[in-house]
């Protein structure tokens, strides 16, 4: 994962610049959908650790021809993410001091301003050499076992208390306290009038009067609309979960581009057609519009997950994979670009034939994962794929 990863990462800055790529990390749909291209489980509130501990480890050592730089991360290491916004800013030159209170404000305002029921663990803070960044950081309710992912934009922040999120990931949990709203200004206003004029004594009598007095239900206005995605239940992958006209026009794409692009012209021994229909999806993640992540189960099927859903990893795939990206992107920064306009074309020629083009059900394709699984190197956490499993 760190290594797709950070290939990904180099692509999409090399063809669409780094605000572009802070924009698709603010965007649920599609971190959702760059974890599941990357063999993480599709469905687990996992993916959002296992993301950005990859970004951490495969692009730090690139920090400096890319000019990202990754902090922060669960427990501990998120506590840690001021005094690494200070010495990074130190070394490239931004105010380190200034985005050290944003991430303090950005994790207060999560955890006090909106209280939800979720309590924050993972605080990601994912920075530019000009200062600009995203925030990607989770909560988790252990009672119900559930998570809640908060999305966090500098581009376009005006205030930390004025609906301040790009995006929320997350299952409804009912009526919230959410000071951050810009509907609340009313209420921060007069919580600060109370203060001064009442004291903190008053303030809990009577908070406990009206405690006494809760039999007439507030009106709720809507929600303002933010990019929502919230996860099924179920750990397999379903044809519910993906839209199965644009899997054909992947794999159809594969079969047609095939043989043009990645025979003749990238010429990177192994490269099968099994590799080519990863490509496809994954060529989709770099170059696709935030429309088309929708359904991020679908990118599952680039290289299953860990936990055999839809299917085990199979890491042949995955390495050639690794290979194709790393050469087009390698050859890319030295001005040769015909190996990453050949991706950026089976993507292309994904969208033109899905309109079109029909298939097998998802269960057929699921089914033929498991039945190559074992010449395809195929693994999960439960161990190596053998015939006779």
């Amino acid at each position: 994962m760190t290594k797709l990863g950070a290939v990904i990462t180099e692509a999409v800055v090399h063809h669409y610049g780094r605000d572009e790529l802070l924009r698709r990390l603010a965007h649920p749909f599609w971190f959702q959908s760059f974890g599941a291209v990357m063999g993480m489980d599709w469905h687990s509130s996992g993916i959002t650790t296992s993301v950005l501990g990859a970004l951490k480890r495969g692009l730090t050592p690139l920090s400096g021809e890319l000019g990202l730089h990754v902090c922060g991360g669960r427990g501990s290491h998120s506590r840690k993410t001021p005094d690494e916004l200070v010495a990074i800013g130190n070394r490239v030159g931004f105010d380190g001091g200034s985005l050290a209170t944003a991430s303090r404000l950005v994790a207060k305002v999560d955890s006090a301003a909106v209280q939800d029921g979720f309590d924050l663990y993972l605080h990601g803070f994912i920075v530019t050499d000009d200062g600009k960044w995203v925030v990607v950081q989770q909560g988790m309710n252990g009672d119900k076992r559930q998570a809640r992912r908060y999305h966090w934009l500098s581009e376009g922040l005006e205030s930390f208390v004025d609906s301040p999120h790009a995006a929320i990931e997350g299952r409804s949990q009912g009526n919230i306290i959410n000071l951050a709203d810009r509907r609340a200004e009313r209420s921060r206003s007069g919580q600060l009038e109370l203060l001064a004029t009442l004291g903190p004594d008053r303030i809990v009598q009577q908070a406990a009067a009206l405690a006494l007095d809760s039999s007439k239900p507030s009106p709720q206005p809507d929600q303002p609309l933010l990019p929502h995605l919230v996860m099924p239940a179920h750990h397999d992958v379903r044809e519910k979960d993906v839209n199965m006209r644009r899997l054909h026009g992947n794999l159809a794409a594969a079969a047609d581009r095939g043989p043009e692009d990645f025979e003749q012209l990238l010429l990177v021994p192994g490269v099968g057609a099994r590799t080519v229909q990863a490509l496809a999806m994954v060529a989709e993640v770099v170059h696709g519009a935030p429309c088309r992540f929708s359904d991020p189960a679908r990118f599952s099927l680039a290289h299953g997950g860990k936990d055999r859903h839809p299917f085990p990893v199979p890491l042949k795939v995955y390495d050639e994979t690794i290979k194709v990206m790393k050469s087009a992107v390698q050859k890319g920064r030295l001005g040769r670009e015909e190996e990453l306009q050949s991706l950026k074309r089976l993507d292309d020629q994904s969208r033109e034939l899905e309109r079109y083009v029909t298939g097998p059900d998802l269960k057929e394709i699921v089914a033929g994962e498991f039945r190559n699984s074992p010449d395809w190197g195929g693994r999960s956490v439960f161990g190596w794929e053998g015939k006779d499993r």
